[in-house]
């Protein structure tokens, strides 16, 4: 009998490749702009965008203030004169067109849909989120998509997933598991939430965090022993 029927991936850095997308996007959007742009200045954006998505992940400012502040600030770091709020529509436009898959995705989204029941639950814009899980294949094997821009609230508020809890009307939360790389968005979002979760770790991070972790992998095939289909990993 399986334990977990409700599986709820994270989108970016779990099924998508996130870290691609953004980069090859930054790179463009740069260039379009005639903007220079070198590892420096992209350590510098991932560092401010990190802190921003983390106190919008605490509450503290919202999604507009995020994403139409995050590029005005790095130019003002920099100098340079260009339209922040353009340059982040112009940003997201090219971020949608980044798909690229985590490896094995693909295969265990595609094994697993037949017996479980699969979900998305992604903290991002809505256009870009929907734009890249379509253009990668993902979207037709799962039964929702649960966007926080389409859900008033992010993860890991436990607003969030009472609207995801109110769609999919799981008969237990015994049975939902989230699956992330986020320890700060899915992992606490899952404690907030009271479900089992698995921290998708594939470099291996140390943690110092008071998480609940019900499970760690390294690659994605490992869901395949977790929810029940242990035969499956190594064939």
């Amino acid at each position: 009998m399986k334990k977990y029927r409700s599986l709820l991936f994270d989108a970016d850095g779990t099924l998508l490749d996130f870290e691609a997308a953004e980069k090859s996007a930054l790179r463009n959007t740069f260039a379009k702009y005639q903007l220079p742009f070198n590892e420096e200045i992209e350590q510098t954006y991932t560092k401010l965008n990190q802190d921003l998505w983390k106190a919008h992940e605490r509450g503290e400012i919202d999604r507009n203030t995020l994403i139409y502040t995050r590029f005005g600030k790095l130019f003002d770091i920099y100098h340079f004169d260009a339209d922040g709020v353009k340059f982040e529509d112009d940003y997201q436009l090219a971020l949608g067109e980044g798909h690229e898959l985590i490896n094995h995705a693909m295969e265990v989204v595609t094994t697993l849909k037949h017996d479980y029941d699969l979900y998305i639950v992604t903290n991002g814009v809505i256009a870009t989120q929907y734009s890249r899980l379509k253009d990668s294949g993902l979207y037709q094997h799962f039964k929702q998509i649960f966007v926080s821009e389409e859900c008033g609230y992010q993860k890991p508020s436990k607003e969030y997933f009472d609207v995801v809890f109110e769609a999919i009307k799981p008969k237990s939360k015994e049975e939902v598991l989230i699956i992330g790389d986020s320890l700060s968005s899915d992992i606490q979002g899952g404690n907030n939430a009271g479900i089992a979760t698995c921290w998708f770790n594939p470099k291996a991070h140390p943690h110092k965090h008071h998480l609940r972790i019900d499970h760690e992998i390294k690659d994605l095939r490992e869901l395949y022993d977790i929810v029940g289909k242990g035969d499956t990993y190594g064939r």
